[in-house]
């Protein structure tokens, strides 16, 4: 069964065309890494897919129930979206446990005591039990967008997008932000990530799409798309992405 349908989506900024009539299925339990050169359309599909940007034309379905339809109750849609940006977007005046139980509390209409009881598992999980009443400018950039993680994760969604969640790290953290998602893959989340950590998209896809232009260019599993790639596209990135050390 497929959580998300993605049909013909098109999508301009002014005479650029970011997406071109991409289409794109994600099945249940499966996690879908998105790879590419920066404006090949990776963070635009995201920022479509979660509603934040409208779309030109094209549909997406999420559990086949059109969510691009304009009469879509939009904050209905993205309860059931989680979405993690570059940005680690935590509320300063917060601790990293009121930035967690927020929207279950807010939005989900969880008791403080449940919502609190439920994050300090997470955090216990995520070996952050001892951060649970700091700020997040006491944390480091790596345990800030682990707490994002588990923000988004909090409120039990049906999809988990990533949006380059390692890109504005020391490259010393960035594994200890993968390992997290590792674990999410183990917990058989269904989940959409960009990326451009190449090795860490060998371990965790299912499938790998390459966007080029706004089309998905090429796709299929890691070990055809990353280790046998058949356009020169995907292969000039990809020689790109090994000189800069990041396969």
């Amino acid at each position: 069964m497929n959580v998300l349908e993605v049909r013909d989506l098109r999508k301009s900024f002014g005479a650029d065309l970011v997406l071109d009539n991409l289409s794109l299925d994600v099945p249940e339990h499966t996690a879908t890494v998105l790879i590419g050169a920066s404006g090949s359309g990776k963070s635009t599909l995201l920022r479509c897919i979660n509603l934040l940007d409208n779309i030109d034309d094209g549909s997406i379905y999420l559990d086949g129930s059109e969510i691009t339809d304009p009469n879509v109750d939009v904050d209905a849609v993205r309860r059931k979206l989680g979405m993690v940006f570059q940005s680690f977007n935590l509320f300063p005046h917060m601790t990293v446990l009121e930035n967690i139980t927020l929207s279950p509390i807010k939005v989900h209409g969880l008791s403080n005591d449940q919502a609190n009881e439920e994050a300090r598992t997470l955090l216990a999980r995520f070996d952050l039990a001892d951060k649970a009443d700091q700020y997040p400018d006491r944390l480091s950039g790596g345990q800030q967008q682990r707490v994002a993680i588990i923000r988004s994760i909090a409120v039990k969604p049906r999809l988990l997008l990533l949006d380059e969640v390692t890109s504005a790290l020391d490259p010393v953290l960035v594994n200890e932000v993968l390992s997290i998602v590792r674990d999410l893959k183990s917990d058989a989340m269904t989940m959409v990530l960009a990326t451009h950590e190449m090795g860490f998209a060998t371990q965790v896809a299912d499938e790998v799409c390459f966007l080029n232009a706004g089309k998905i260019l090429e796709r299929g599993p890691a070990s055809q798309v990353i280790g046998d790639p058949q356009h020169v596209e995907t292969q000039d990135f990809l020689r790109r992405v090994h000189e800069a050390g990041r396969l």
